[in-house]
C-alpha cells in the first residue's frame, strides 16, 4: 500500500476500527498539508493546492511506486478518491508500466446541481483541476468504480466515447463485525420508558447538502403546536461539527430541552447507539442526489426507523424505495417535514414503522462487496 507520511495528516482519528488487515505492507511518500506547511500568516499560494492541498505528495509518490511495483510485481494498479492528487499518482505510474489501473472515483469529481445549475466546487480554478483530472483518468483507467448508479451515468453521460464497460458501480457497505461487536454493548433488558430518541451519527454542514435548519424549524413549530415536548421527544445530534452554529439556532427557536449536540463516540459505541435509539435520522440534498451516503448501509444493518430528509429524486431516496422502509420529507421544506415528522414519531411510538431484514440487508455487507471487488479484480487480471 502506498499512501503519505502522517505529515500530511492535521491529526490521526481515535478509536476507529482500522481497515487495513495485519500483514500488508504501507510505504509512506513524503507529503506536506499546503494549508498548513506550506502558508504564511495563514495564506498560502493557491497553485501549491490544486487539484487538493496534498498536490506536492505526487513528486515523491511516483518514484517511490515505481520501486514498489518492481519489488512486488502487482497485476494491477488501483487508487481511490477523494484526495484528487491519488488519481494523478495512479495515472503517471500507468503511463510508465502500463499495468491495468482502476480508478475508485466513489463520487464525480465535479458535479452540477440540475436544479440550481451551480457547480460544485464553486472556484473556478478547483473545477478546471478537477475537471482536466476526472477526463485523463476516465479515459486512461481499465475501470472507473462509483458508489452509486446516479454516480456512475454522470460520468458515462460526461464521457460518451468512452466504452461503456470501462465504468463499474460498487456501493458502500456496513461492516459486520463491527456490528456484532457493537450488540453485545447492548442492555440485556433495555427499558422502554421515556421520550422517542432519534439519532443522527456524524457531521452536518451549514450548506445545502446537509443542513439542518429547516428540521429545527419543523421541531419549533411542533414544539409550539405541543405535539412534541422534552418529555416526548429526545433528538441527539452526534458528532455533527459546526457546534456553535447549530447550539445558537437551538437556543433560538427554544430547543434546548429537545435537542442534545454530544460529542464523538469510538465507533463501536457509535454503532450501538444505533442500535439502541428509536430512530434514525439522515440528511441530505439535492445537490448529492447522484450520491449515496455510506451512513444508510449501516442505518439498515441497525435495523431502527429511518427518518431520511433527502430529496425524492435522489439515489438515497430510491434505495430506501427499493428496501422498502423509511419515511422520506425533503431537507429544505420545514412544512413538510414537520408533517413527516409528526407522522413518524406516531408510527415509532406505535410499532408500525418497517425494517429490513437481516437476511435482507447482508447484501449491503462489506463482505457482499468485498465479492463484487473481487470479480472485478480477477476480470481486468486475466
Amino acid at each position: 500500500m502506498l499512501t503519505a507520511t502522517r505529515t500530511a495528516y492535521p491529526e490521526a482519528a481515535t478509536g476507529a476500527k482500522t481497515e487495513i488487515p495485519v500483514g500488508v505492507p504501507i510505504h509512506r511518500a513524503f507529503a506536506l498539508d499546503a494549508a498548513h506547511h506550506l502558508a504564511f500568516r495563514g495564506r498560502y499560494f493557491r497553485r501549491t493546492a490544486l487539484p487538493d492541498r496534498w498536490a506536492n505528495w505526487a513528486l515523491a509518490a511516483v518514484p517511490l511506486g515505481l520501486a514498489l511495483i518492481a519489488r512486488y510485481r502487482p497485476k494491477i494498479i488501483w487508487t481511490t478518491y477523494p484526495i484528487a492528487t491519488a488519481h494523478l499518482i495512479g495515472l503517471a505510474l500507468h503511463k510508465l508500466t502500463g499495468i491495468p489501473w482502476i480508478a475508485d472515483f466513489r463520487d464525480p469529481m465535479i458535479e452540477v446541481d440540475p436544479y440550481t445549475g451551480q457547480r460544485y466546487p464553486a472556484e473556478l480554478g478547483l473545477w478546471k483541476a478537477r475537471s482536466w483530472i476526472e477526463s485523463r483518468v476516465v479515459e486512461n483507467c481499465s475501470r472507473s468504480v462509483f458508489v452509486s448508479r446516479g454516480a456512475l451515468k454522470i460520468c458515462h453521460e460526461r464521457y460518451p466515447a468512452v466504452p461503456s464497460n470501462v465504468f463499474s458501480c460498487i456501493p458502500n457497505g456496513y461492516d459486520e463485525e463491527s456490528f456484532m461487536e457493537a450488540e453485545k454493548r447492548l442492555p440485556a433488558h433495555p427499558g422502554k420508558n421515556g421520550p422517542v430518541t432519534l439519532l443522527h451519527s456524524g457531521l452536518l454542514y451549514p450548506t445545502p447538502d446537509r443542513d439542518p435548519k429547516d428540521f429545527f424549524i419543523a421541531l419549533a413549530e411542533l414544539k409550539r403546536e405541543n405535539v412534541i415536548s422534552a418529555d416526548s421527544l429526545q433528538v441527539v445530534l452526534r458528532a455533527s461539527g459546526y457546534e456553535e452554529r447549530y447550539r445558537a439556532q437551538i437556543a433560538e427557536l427554544c430547543l434546548q430541552g429537545i435537542v442534545r449536540l454530544e460529542p464523538p463516540k469510538p465507533y463501536v459505541d457509535a454503532l450501538a447507539e444505533m442500535l439502541s435509539v428509536d430512530g434514525l435520522l439522515l440528511f441530505q440534498g439535492s445537490t448529492s442526489n447522484p450520491a449515496i451516503p455510506a451512513k444508510l448501509y449501516e442505518y439498515l444493518r441497525a435495523r431502527r426507523p429511518i427518518l431520511a430528509l433527502v430529496h425524492e429524486d435522489g439515489e438515497t431516496a430510491a434505495t430506501l424505495r427499493a428496501e422498502g422502509i423509511g419515511t422520506i420529507v425533503p431537507l429544505d421544506s420545514a412544512e413538510m417535514i414537520a408533517k413527516g415528522l409528526k407522522r413518524f414519531l406516531g408510527e415509532v411510538r406505535n410499532g408500525a414503522c418497517s425494517v429490513s431484514s437481516l437476511q435482507a440487508v447482508r447484501k449491503h455487507s462489506r463482505v457482499a462487496r468485498a465479492a463484487d471487488l473481487v470479480a472485478l479484480l480477477n476480470e481486468i487480471s486475466h
